[in-house]
């Protein structure tokens, strides 16, 4: 069954935001190499990684089911924050809106009732309940760090070591 017009541009615009996550958590790796955060700035750049997969993920899904994916440009992202604490905060409200987005695919294709799409989009359900969560973790011990910054450059290390 091909997917609706309906699906197959919310998909599209979904492929986008994946692509726009990236750009932003690269952005984010650069402003942590900049202040000398290289455990910060490797993090921020698997997380941008990850969503350049994620990206392919609605791409091939698109194309299999007989729609066709439309690049759109991508919006410059922020290139600086107000230290750490910032920069993780608005990780998390961007991965709140990327989760919200998921959300209001899954409810058009169960509206349309595409079967497929619902259950091609519970792998990102499920995925986004993770990616928030390690935001959250993060936050969490910079609140406990409470500014130390041996504390915080443990933390850096510690950030450092992501496969």
């Amino acid at each position: 069954m091909v997917i609706s017009e309906k699906v197959r541009k919310a998909l599209n615009d979904q492929l986008n935001k994946e692509i726009y996550s990236s750009y932003l958590y690269l952005s984010m790796a650069t402003y942590f190499d900049a202040e000398g955060f290289k455990g910060f700035a490797h993090w921020m750049k698997k997380q941008a990684q990850e969503e350049l997969t994620h990206a392919m993920k609605f791409y091939e899904y698109i194309y299999d089911r007989g729609g066709r994916v439309e690049l759109e440009a991508i919006e410059k992202p922020p290139s600086n924050w107000n230290g750490i604490k910032d920069a993780f905060e608005a990780a998390l409200k961007h991965e709140e809106f990327v989760t919200q987005s998921i959300y209001n695919i899954l409810e058009l294709a169960s509206e349309e009732k595409d079967h497929a799409t619902v259950s091609f989009l519970k792998w990102f359900v499920d995925e986004q309940v993770e990616e928030e969560d390690q935001v959250r973790e993060i936050l969490d011990l910079l609140e406990k760090a409470n500014g130390q910054m041996s504390v915080i450059f443990q933390l850096d290390r510690y950030l450092g070591q992501r496969e």
